[in-house]
């Protein structure tokens, strides 16, 4: 019998956009890019999620370049992925501003055994996407950072969250992470009713860089948040 891991794993090692993107844009694919990525994703999924357990969805955004961009683990960065979660990387070492408001939510909530064991995190859009600067450079991007790029990869995101409920999913009640983020969720769930009941939370990157001295009020309204626990089916 597959195991939670398990599934995770083989979504993960699949994953990959072929569609068109407006000129600009572009995917990075870690699991491809980088052989690493691959072996610490698998070592920590195999660490907390190796059970059949159902979890409870929290949904982000599309992953930062700094973050799952690098590890493969949604909102981790190389730092919080060795001091948190005891998994080194060697190719890499990043730090990603939402990795620091999420890991310390999550040492309030119990620590990362316990955390992840009721809950699992990913987006609709599980890869990260950069955008060309005027410049030159490359940035992150969001999803719904321009009308052309949704339209693009909505089909794609609506794919990827009903193969995320399939993995062992509790529906009833999902956390999405990002007001705008949840306007969009939002319109897809009204079309294609995957979850029962959406609750939003302020996303942890602005959390972190615009409200870091309310850090505590945003965690207890995180753990406030997660306390009511929907029943299993």
């Amino acid at each position: 019998m597959l195991t939670f891991a398990d599934k995770v794993i083989d979504f993960n090692r699949h994953l990959a956009y072929t569609g068109e993107l407006p000129e600009g844009f572009e995917v990075m694919n870690p699991f491809r890019d980088n052989p690493e990525t691959m072996r610490v994703m698998e070592e920590f999924y195999h660490k907390y999620y190796d059970d059949s357990e159902q979890r409870r969805f929290i949904i982000g955004i599309n992953p930062g370049r700094n973050g799952a961009g690098v590890t493969g683990v949604p909102f981790t960065d190389t730092k919080r992925l060795e001091s948190a979660c005891g998994i080194t990387m060697k190719t890499a070492n990043t730090h990603e501003v939402s990795s620091v408001f999420l890991y310390d939510m999550i040492e309030a909530y119990g620590g990362t055994a316990r955390f992840y064991k009721d809950f699992y995190i990913n987006s609709p859009f599980p890869l990260a996407i950069i955008r060309r600067t005027n410049g030159g450079t490359w940035r992150n991007a969001n999803y719904y950072d321009d009308p052309a790029l949704f339209e693009a990869v909505k089909g794609f995101m609506i794919d990827s969250l009903k193969l995320h409920i399939v993995l062992g999913l509790d529906t009833c009640e999902v956390f999405v992470l990002g007001k705008k983020n949840a306007d969009f969720i939002g319109r897809l769930n009204d079309k294609e009713k995957l979850f029962e009941k959406l609750t939003v939370l302020e996303h942890p990157r602005f959390i972190q860089q615009y409200r870091s001295k309310e850090k505590q009020l945003y965690i207890d309204k995180y753990l406030q948040a997660f306390s009511p626990i929907c029943p299993k089916t």
